[in-house]
């Protein structure tokens, strides 16, 4: 990834904000933040989709009212774009009507935005294996950052002597440098500690197939060794952990951000696959930058399979 790229997502002149509105009071602390460390201007977009727009006459038939449903959101919207103008810090709403996330990819290229801001909801066991949410459209189809806050996500509080942690869940496989290389730019920007995990099957199911876990594992040395290039790019302090179980019970309950990488796959390996990823969006105490990765030819896709079950 070239260095102007990772410096327009580190250091974003725009910062797209996606929200559905009840997501409001939790997304704009975090929007403020990032937009007051980096100079950015907000654009605050809510998509209005087809059939929100209904409302009840009189006579209790319903109508479709878009004018009412503009009216609404616009409304909603106003309050926090002047709560920005007295932060000093540029922002506009913007309303639009149609598919959620072909708007948000519409407004990304119309307004050359370098990174995207939306809300996640927990979902019901069933509703995991399921596809269409907009998080997961958006994540598969924009080439840039896309910083997630789920339900559990608030924003830290900094303590005198408590060190700041970014972590960066891998798989090991050559792919995953580009989002490496960004996790790495970030820890630098916010002088915190770039930590590279990569999760491993339980260590019973490894125990019993013959494998190397824990430290003795071959993915602790090749993490060792991603750990190395990462920290000779950055000034960030750099550490390698390996872990066994799924991401969502490994993830740094402290870290002040996660970052992940996210590959195109299809449609039945989306629903087939277990959806970790989703869960730690879903969950994670704090927000989740997830970065699109190019997608894997079939020998790069075998590779990281038998990567994460070294």
């Amino acid at each position: 990834m070239a260095d102007s790229g990772t410096d327009r997502w580190t250091h974003p002149a725009v910062i797209l904000v996606a929200t559905d509105l009840s997501d409001l009071d939790r997304l704009m602390p975090f929007a403020f933040k990032q937009a007051e460390e980096t100079g950015a201007r907000l654009i605050l977009l809510h998509v209005l989709a087809a059939g929100t727009g209904m409302a009840v006459d009189a006579v209790g038939m319903p109508y479709y009212d878009p004018a009412g449903a503009l009216e609404f959101a616009e409304k909603a919207l106003q309050p926090w774009c002047e709560q920005a103008t007295r932060r000093n810090l540029g922002c506009d709403a913007l309303l639009r009507e149609g598919n959620a996330s072909q708007q948000i990819s519409a407004v990304v290229r119309q307004f050359q935005a370098d990174r995207v801001l939306l809300g996640t909801r927990s979902r019901s066991k069933l509703g995991k294996l399921l596809l269409g949410s907009v998080a997961e459209q958006v994540l598969r189809s924009v080439n840039l950052p896309v910083y997630t806050v789920g339900p559990e996500a608030h924003l830290a509080v900094a303590e005198a002597g408590q060190e700041q942690v970014v972590l960066y869940a891998t798989t090991l496989r050559e792919a995953s440098r580009p989002s490496a290389a960004l996790a790495c730019r970030i820890a630098s920007s916010q002088e915190a500690k770039l930590v590279l995990l990569h999760v491993m099957p339980p260590m019973e199911e490894m125990e019993k197939k013959g494998l190397a876990t824990g430290q003795d594992s071959t993915a602790l040395r090749e993490l060792r060794i991603l750990a190395a290039q990462a920290g000779a790019g950055c000034c960030s302090k750099v550490e390698a952990r390996v872990a066994h179980g799924n991401l969502s019970e490994s993830a740094e309950r402290h870290a002040s951000l996660i970052v992940l990488g996210a590959t195109q796959r299809s449609a039945l390996e989306n629903l087939t696959r277990d959806r970790t990823i989703y869960r730690v969006l879903a969950h994670a105490r704090c927000p989740v930058l997830t970065l699109k990765e190019p997608l894997l030819r079939a020998d790069e896709a075998q590779s990281e399979r038998i990567a994460t079950h070294r």
